[in-house]
């Protein structure tokens, strides 16, 4: 396989606060397993900005950004037994990607991190 895009996003985690006790923002922004897991755990905030700052870094990683059918609730960051965090897509945004890279067989990798203030995300795509 060889690498076709990396991507990076750093977010306060903050700047989320006001946001996330919209409704729809959530359902906009974050799928429905995502928004679970994240009102399950003790620094649900965080949790919430890693997955933000993936799916920022995920768009960059493809080159579109979030448009032209890539949606936010549609880059699900999901985690294994392990612990180790990866991208699942779904739906239109499953498509669209699968359209750019002119195949179905890619690898995402993942890595986040969170530090009090801040969360990160690196993402790398290869075909």
């Amino acid at each position: 396989m060889k690498l076709f895009g990396v991507g990076t996003d750093i977010i306060q985690v903050n700047r989320l606060k006001k946001s996330l006790k919209n409704k729809l923002f959530l359902s906009r922004i974050f799928s429905e397993e995502e928004i679970t897991r994240c009102k399950k755990t003790k620094k649900n905030l965080n949790c919430f900005a890693k997955r933000f700052a993936a799916k920022e870094a995920f768009s960059k990683a493809l080159g579109t950004g979030i448009s032209n059918g890539i949606n936010f609730n549609e880059i699900i960051v999901l985690n294994e037994k392990s612990g180790k965090p990866y991208i699942k897509l779904s739906d239109k945004t499953k498509k669209v990607v699968e359209k750019k890279l002119k195949k179905k067989n890619y690898k995402v990798s993942l890595s986040i991190a969170d530090e009090k203030d801040y969360a990160v995300a690196f993402v790398t795509i290869s075909i």
